[in-house]
């Protein structure tokens, strides 16, 4: 499947509506003529009003693969023009327009796990060994990374994956049900920073992320690993600062940002 972006606007058709956290909610599309989409994509949507004005924000997929069905997971902002309609209006039934898929950069797929000369990889190194995957988010900036798990898992990939996730609170967790199956899957490994206040009985004191946190929960750069990294842009900024600082190589950190206009 190409990684390039799509530039059809489409109709989709939501069948699915459920709570994701106190401010989100999963939304599932079904899009008659999509394309399928990598990991890690996102896809544009635009709200049109009666009076003809229309508002356009992105968002990140969380499913990935072929088929018509188009899994989103949106996080309201009470200033927003397009998430407070989709988190509190939008019904089973409604009609989305929907552009995409989207970007080329911030993917991943089973097919790309292998050394690729070019972005910090070794041009000797061969398929057999498999650089492993560092997924690093921050709230819902984990919903693209959901994405890349989904595919890791349904490729039945070997590739070894990490994941470090640093959220407010048990209730603010996004994809819960994909997370919990960590301890099925060899390959994978979830690890939960709770900034404001963790579950029951959990190890670890609420606090926010450090760099000794990254650095003890990560990759380290001796195994020269591929980075994804989404959050708020100070998220992002301050976490690939520290990978960098760690030994990482700048080349195979790759970040995705949200702001604060959705």
């Amino acid at each position: 499947m190409s990684a390039a972006s799509d530039t059809a606007w489409r109709v989709g058709t939501v069948t699915e509506v459920h709570p994701e956290t106190p401010s989100a909610r999963r939304i599932i599309i079904d899009v008659a003529e999509w394309p399928g989409n990598i990991a890690g994509q996102h896809l544009d949507v635009r709200l049109t009003a009666p009076d003809g004005y229309s508002a356009t924000r992105s968002y990140s997929i969380a499913s990935a693969g072929p088929g018509t069905r188009v899994d989103l997971a949106v996080d309201k902002l009470p200033d927003g023009e397009v998430s407070p309609f989709l988190v509190d209006d939008l019904m089973v039934g409604d009609m989305l327009e929907i552009h995409g898929p989207l970007g080329g950069w911030f993917v991943w797929e089973p097919d790309a796990a292998p050394n690729v000369p070019g972005d910090g990889a070794s041009a000797t190194a061969g398929a057999a060994s498999p650089r492993p995957v560092q997924l690093i988010g921050g709230g819902s900036g984990v919903v693209p990374l959901v994405a890349m798990i989904r595919s890791h898992v349904a490729a039945e990939d070997t590739t070894p994956f990490r994941l470090l996730y640093s959220v407010r609170t048990p209730e603010d967790v996004f994809f819960p049900d994909v997370l919990a199956d960590d301890a099925g899957m060899p390959a994978l490994r979830v690890d939960l920073i709770y900034t404001r206040r963790a579950p029951d009985g959990w190890p670890v004191t609420p606090a926010r992320i450090t760099r000794e946190v990254v650095e003890s929960s990560v990759f380290p750069a001796s195994a020269n690993p591929r980075v994804y990294l989404c959050g708020s842009t100070a998220f992002v900024e301050t976490v690939a600062a520290w990978l960098v600082d760690l030994g990482h190589d700048p080349r195979s950190i790759r970040t995705e940002r949200f702001g604060g206009t959705s």
